[in-house]
Formats: C-alpha cells, sequence, structure tokens
C-alpha cells in the first residue's frame, strides 16, 4: 500500500484508483469461511474491500491492505444463520438490506435483537455472538473488524458439536433466549442495549461546512471501539475542501454519487464514487468529497482512531 507520500498528477491519479474498491468489479464469495462448509443453513458469502474481515483469505490482492480495522460486506439467504463465536477485537454490523436476528450468548442465556437498515450492532470482543435470517428476504450487511489482522474466531455452539437445531439458536436450551427490550434489567441484555444503535433514534449534526453527521461508535455514539464510525449525509452541491488526518479513513458510499479528491504538490486528481464503492484514504493524505451529483448522497465513514473529531471542515 502507498506511504501518502506526495506525487506527481499522473501518478497521483494512479494511487487513488488503486485505493478505490469497485463494488462492479468485485465477486462475493461463498467459500470465505471454511468452518461452514458441509453445513448448506451457515453458507453465506463475502465481498472483501480492505483486509479479510475475519476470513482466513488474507492473500486476496482485489482487497485494499488493512491497518486499524477491516470493510467487508456479507450476503446471508433467508433461513441461514452463523454459528456463535467471539473475537479478541470488536466487531461491528451494520445491516444494509433485509432484518437480521443477532444473538448473544452468555451464562447459559441468549439475548437477541433484530436489525435494520441502517442499525448497527458493536459486538464486544469475548462475547459469544452470531446471527441469523428469520426475514423473507436476504440480508446484506456490512462489517467492520477493529483490527487489521484479526484472529480466527472462537466458536461456542457450531452444529459440529451440537447440530443445527441447537446451533440456529446460538446454542441456548429452549426458554433460555430473551429479546432485547427497553427497561430489561438483566445484564446481558443491559449490555447489548449499549451496543446498539436505531438509524430511526439518531439525531443528525449539522456541520458548519452544510453535511450532516450521525455518530454511530466514537463519541456521541457507542462507546469502546478501536475505531469511530459516523453516518454522513451530504446534499446536493455541498462538499468540503481538502483535509488530513494522522490515521486512515474509508468512505463507503451507500445511496447518491460523491466526487472524491486526492490533493499533493499543487496537483488534484478526483473520481467518481457511487453506490457501494468504497475509497480508503491513508494517513496524511490530503483529501476531500463533494456532491456534485442529483441527489442527496450518504456513506459510511470509518476512521483509524476512536477520539473525538480533531478535524475543522471547511465548505467548498
Amino acid at each position: 500500500m502507498a506511504d501518502g507520500t506526495q506525487r506527481e498528477a499522473g501518478d497521483l491519479r494512479t494511487e487513488l484508483r488503486s485505493f478505490i474498491g469497485r463494488h462492479t468489479e468485485k465477486t462475493f464469495d461463498w467459500d470465505a469461511f471454511p468452518a461452514n462448509r458441509g453445513y448448506p443453513l451457515l453458507a453465506r458469502a463475502q465481498m472483501r474491500y480492505v483486509g479479510a474481515g475475519g476470513s482466513p483469505k488474507v492473500d486476496d490482492r482485489s482487497t485494499l491492505e488493512p491497518l486499524h480495522f477491516t470493510v467487508s460486506l456479507i450476503h446471508q439467504p433467508v433461513g441461514h444463520y452463523a454459528a456463535a463465536h467471539s473475537h479478541e477485537v470488536v466487531e461491528s454490523f451494520v445491516v444494509l438490506d433485509g432484518v437480521l436476528t443477532v444473538g448473544w450468548s452468555e451464562d447459559g442465556d441468549t439475548v437477541e435483537v433484530k436489525l435494520g437498515p441502517k442499525d448497527l450492532i458493536l459486538n464486544a470482543s469475548g462475547i459469544a455472538h452470531g446471527f441469523r435470517n428469520d426475514g423473507i428476504e436476504p440480508v446484506l450487511m456490512s462489517v467492520m473488524v477493529g483490527h487489521g489482522s484479526p484472529l480466527p474466531p472462537q466458536y461456542h455452539a457450531h452444529p459440529k458439536e451440537i447440530g443445527d437445531d441447537a446451533a440456529i439458536r446460538f446454542g441456548t436450551q429452549p426458554g433460555r433466549t430473551f429479546a432485547l427490550s427497553s427497561g430489561a434489567k438483566r445484564p446481558l441484555q443491559e449490555k447489548m442495549a449499549r451496543n446498539v444503535i436505531r438509524y430511526r433514534e439518531r439525531r443528525p449534526e449539522w456541520d458548519a461546512a452544510g453535511f450532516a453527521r450521525m455518530v454511530y461508535i466514537g463519541h456521541g455514539g457507542i462507546e469502546g471501539g478501536q475505531n469511530r464510525t459516523e453516518l454522513i449525509t451530504v446534499p446536493k452541491g455541498a462538499g468540503v475542501r481538502g483535509y488530513e488526518r494522522p490515521a486512515e479513513e474509508t468512505y463507503f458510499l451507500l445511496s447518491g454519487c460523491i466526487t472524491v479528491g486526492w490533493e499533493g504538490n499543487g496537483e488534484r486528481v478526483e473520481e467518481r464514487l457511487g453506490p457501494r464503492d468504497l475509497v480508503f484514504n491513508p494517513a496524511g493524505r490530503a483529501h476531500y468529497f463533494r456532491n456534485d451529483g442529483v441527489e442527496d448522497a450518504q456513506f459510511f465513514m470509518v476512521v483509524g482512531a476512536s477520539q473525538a473529531e480533531e478535524v475543522s471542515f471547511r465548505a467548498t
């Protein structure tokens, strides 16, 4: 991966393009997780953007090199599930399409929550969690793991040991599963509640530069993550001038189109991003975004540091 030093304009354009993951140029990998082989209900597909995202396929040359986090998409068919497992780092799920049931298990109990589009859960390190599609349409979600090279997951309720009937309940005995609900007093319910963000409950904060932000992970959102995640809305005609960060940053576009630009050696180069395209902005690289499309645009911004925002954005 490039080091963010200044380049001539021609090289800068080539470098920028090499830091963009185009959705239409990628394919879903149905064999991303070897532990799923031979278990049809565990089948799910992964599309990797930054790093391997928990898959052992770290040699995928189509992905961008991770530093402090990974980004991938997961497609899960109706009726399928992921066996309960845990990580040594935090892992977040953002639902893009469908309704996802996520379960956390601890001390023989499981707490489940249903997440819809633009809802997020930050799965705490060390807690066994799984997910299941109980809906009527496939689930598509973005997964962000809070480390560039996470260890393989530790399985707690795999069908190899307990069969599908128990594993689909995340290994919990009947009667020991509880829904996440307001006012619940079980410790695991309270713990999960602190790690769920509902899109409908977020209130935008308008930056002076003319765009709106909703903090999901970080100061003003869920605390305890190694990185910061925000949903950014850029109205038509809005944009910001070039800025730099001491850590890497990605934009993953949800809707609309934006122009992203890099600056270096007195030059600037630009590329357009469409839905489900991603750009990786390295630490120290001057970059900017602008919505010169026909509709408002939204993207998730992930920063490789957890502290509160330090950039003072300036409108174009």
